[in-house]
């Protein structure tokens, strides 16, 4: 149950619909989602085109009440994949970051903002590259983009694919919005890596953090869903 001056935000890898199980089920995903029951979520590996004739993330919006918001990273001829931010607050901004290295997967983030009972509040949403040298770099232009932005509350989130607890991408961040518990999402049969992750600035607004383990979301994914719980 939500307390008053509170929303929630979550970042889910959904591994394309494709389950620990091999099967490709949206609505198992949907209903992890609707589990959640976040305000704001952070999707990543989500094909934004049809899939056996299924606009997923259309499909995903309207089955759990949300406002799609698309952040295709990889454009195909059938079909395009990447980040989408699923949201039920008002939506004031949106703008998609290009965040792609040469000769690594492309890769991006999306920057939206929301009014949150007259708050501003600054969203950061990426799943990051594979190379360290890669995630060294797209970790600085964040910052950066943190920096221009004079919300009353950041949060950034997604999966930063950091396997490594004093790798420097991660030792930034947390220097940058203080450190956060090292929570595993990663493999969701047995999770041993904290490769999904929400910062939120000033930290005083973080009332949570804790890992989505329904059986459910056991079987959905091959990540299980971080949530945050802010307060204003």
């Amino acid at each position: 149950m939500k307390q008053q001056n509170t929303f929630t935000v979550a970042t889910y890898n959904i591994h394309a619909c494709i389950g620990t199980d091999g099967h490709f089920d949206p609505a198992r995903i949907a209903a992890v989602i609707r589990e959640i029951d976040a305000d704001i979520i952070a999707l990543q590996e989500v094909e934004h085109h049809c899939v056996d004739d299924l606009d997923l993330l259309e499909y995903l919006a309207y089955q759990t009440g949300h406002e799609a918001l698309a952040g295709p990273t990889l454009f195909r001829e059938t079909r395009h994949y990447g980040n989408a931010l699923l949201t039920r607050l008002p939506l004031t901004s949106f703008k998609h970051i290009d965040l792609s290295v040469d000769k690594c997967e492309p890769r991006g983030a999306i920057e939206a903002t929301f009014d949150v009972a007259g708050y501003e509040l600054q969203i950061i949403a990426t799943h990051l590259g594979l190379k360290p040298a890669e995630r060294r770099w797209q970790v600085k232009q964040l910052l950066q983009l943190k920096s221009q932005q004079e919300a009353h509350i950041t949060c950034l989130l997604g999966d930063v694919n950091e396997w490594l607890l004093w790798g420097r991408p991660l030792r930034w961040l947390h220097r940058h919005f203080n450190e956060q518990p090292h929570l595993a999402t990663f493999p969701t049969r047995w999770p041993i890596f904290a490769l999904d992750r929400i910062w939120v600035s000033p930290q005083r607004c973080q009332a949570e953090l804790l890992v989505h383990k329904s059986n459910l979301a056991q079987q959905a994914s091959d990540h299980l869903p971080l949530i945050a719980r802010i307060r204003i």
